[in-house]
């Protein structure tokens, strides 16, 4: 069995959807022998984690699954691996790694009241 990383794309239709379009891009791991049956196990999980709600102003909500964006057959996996890559622009630097930082901090953050909350 091989693993490989798949991009499942949804649209997020709230309302009437008269509203700017939004997508949710998520990574997962799909385990298969071999690339079709991967991107078919990822399709399969895409339809099985379409759902739908109603949110607080009682508008319905329907994440409606689109495809599979990306496939890739993961190397195998060991300490340090890279199974992700991407470039980014940004308009300003420092915005940017301000926010690398902020994200890395939260993550400080949850990890110490973790261990707060084991002893």
């Amino acid at each position: 069995m091989n693993w490989y990383m798949a991009k499942i794309v949804y649209r997020i239709l709230t309302g009437d959807g008269t509203h700017k379009p939004q997508f949710d891009e998520q990574v997962r791991l799909v385990q298969a022998p071999d690339k079709k049956e991967a991107f078919d196990r990822a399709r399969w999980l895409g339809r099985k984690h379409e759902f739908s709600f109603t949110n607080q102003k009682q508008q319905p909500v329907q994440w409606i699954f689109i495809d599979i964006a990306e496939l890739h057959k993961l190397p195998d996996l060991n300490d340090g691996t890279e199974i992700y890559s991407r470039l980014s622009e940004a308009d300003h630097a420092g915005t940017f790694i301000d926010i690398v930082h902020g994200n890395a901090e939260q993550i400080r953050s949850s990890i110490a009241e973790l261990t707060t909350e084991l002893i």
